[in-house]
């Protein structure tokens, strides 16, 4: 029976920008919010942004569940570039949020994010727009 254990990968600082109220459509309220700064730290990778592009494009569903589609590009401290990707949920009310980033580099320094699965637990500050997430690499056994 194959098993997952959590380890600790790293910590994501960002700043969340105004949301734009896109309107509602069949999937529900969409939300954009651009993210003017973010930067990862940890003893394997640390970067900031490498581009102005990154964006969460949220969707708010009927019961108030934040949809998150987030996607951005990293450089990291010695000039690799990373691009990350995740979908997860938010308890909008709370600012609690769940993901499962994916990361894509052609550097070989960095190759090994390739094949991770991550899984990150956040916490957005609503009246700051600061968010805080704590990424772990899911490491599945048999």
């Amino acid at each position: 029976m194959p098993t997952a254990e959590l380890v600790h990968m790293c910590t994501i600082n960002a700043q969340v920008g105004p949301m734009i109220e896109v309107g509602s459509g069949p999937k529900g309220m969409r939300v954009v919010a651009n993210v003017p700064s973010l930067s990862v730290t940890s003893d394997r990778l640390n970067a900031r942004l490498a581009t102005d592009d990154a964006a969460d494009w949220l969707t708010i569903a009927s019961d108030g569940t934040g949809l998150l589609d987030v996607r951005f590009t990293l450089e990291t401290d010695d000039g690799a570039f990373i691009y990350v990707e995740y979908q997860g949920r938010a308890n909008m009310a709370e600012g609690l949020i769940a993901t499962a980033p994916t990361f894509q580099t052609g550097d070989e320094r960095y190759a090994w994010l390739n094949s991770v699965q991550a899984v990150a637990a956040g916490q957005l500050n609503g009246e700051t727009g600061e968010l805080v997430y704590e990424v772990y690499e899911v490491k599945v056994a048999a």
